[in-house]
């Protein structure tokens, strides 16, 4: 199997303020966000990424995108170190919730600001919108201001911008929160199909029947540390009698230390 990307012993901190010491109660000036995670994924698989809100995925995937710079480890994107961050850019898409379009503008109008940023000729680009926009959807919109469009219709304008340069490696931080049910599957299937494609995907999500659904492998992540990572077949086999979400509250009351969920 061909490697795509290798994150080896992982480690980032955070500086907390005052307030947030108060808020976190502890101490420690220092939040520690992820604490050796390593793992690699593969062409041609959706790996996610397991964990409640603050357990690290997040910050695990800004690293891999260059947003942020880890404390210590390594991280390689198809073979390049995330220190060559043009090349690192070329070769992924990340997409957050965080993501915000300017309301005033069009999705025409963004599509081609963004595709500006890539060096991509217009042909391409052309090409790649009517694609895109047939797609989700987004054609009869592609003119409205973003601000007169709905929740769900943003989400799908927000992947179409950030699939603009067909990247081999694409990152989606909670791909389907927030969206209706029926945006949802087609943010889903489209996944899917990138995939069948040879594409890698890493989706990291709280959503335990997403991942069982759709992702070839898990990573599951608490408090900072990989707990566990392999294929979602060889997990159950690991934990019969139960599910992935079974499964991550088992792991989740042993490093907790809750016997809430035994």
């Amino acid at each position: 199997m061909n490697e795509t990307i290798v994150i080896k012993d992982l480690y980032k901190t955070f500086k907390l303020s005052k307030k947030q010491m108060k808020i976190n109660k502890t101490d420690n000036p220092l939040l520690v966000a992820v604490n050796g995670v390593s793992f690699s994924t593969y062409k041609g698989e959706i790996f996610g990424l397991l964990g409640p809100n603050g357990a690290g995925k997040t910050t695990t995937l800004r690293c891999i995108a260059t947003l942020i710079s880890p404390d210590r480890g390594e991280i390689y994107v198809d073979g390049h170190s995330i220190k060559d961050e043009v090349a690192i850019k070329k070769k992924i898409a990340f997409l957050t919730n965080e993501l915000k379009l300017e309301e005033q503008f069009t999705p025409n109008y963004l599509f081609e600001y963004f595709a500006s940023f890539h060096g991509l000729n217009q042909e391409f680009v052309e090409k790649r919108k009517a694609d895109l926009f047939e797609r989700f959807g987004i054609t009869k919109f592609q003119e409205v201001k973003i601000g007169e469009l709905s929740t769900g219709m943003k989400q799908k304008i927000s992947i179409a911008i950030s699939l603009i340069h067909d990247p081999e490696i694409i990152i989606f931080d909670e791909p389907t929160n927030g969206l209706d049910v029926i945006t949802a599957k087609s943010v889903t299937d489209y996944l899917l199909e990138l995939r069948d494609q040879g594409k890698t995907i890493i989706i990291s999500t709280h959503i335990m029947n997403l991942v069982e659904k759709m992702c070839d492998r898990v990573g599951i992540i608490i408090d900072g540390k990989l707990t566990l990572c392999d294929t979602v077949e060889n997990i159950l086999n690991m934990y019969p009698d139960t599910d992935i979400e079974g499964v991550f509250f088992k792991l989740y009351s042993e490093v907790a230390g809750n016997e809430e969920f035994i």
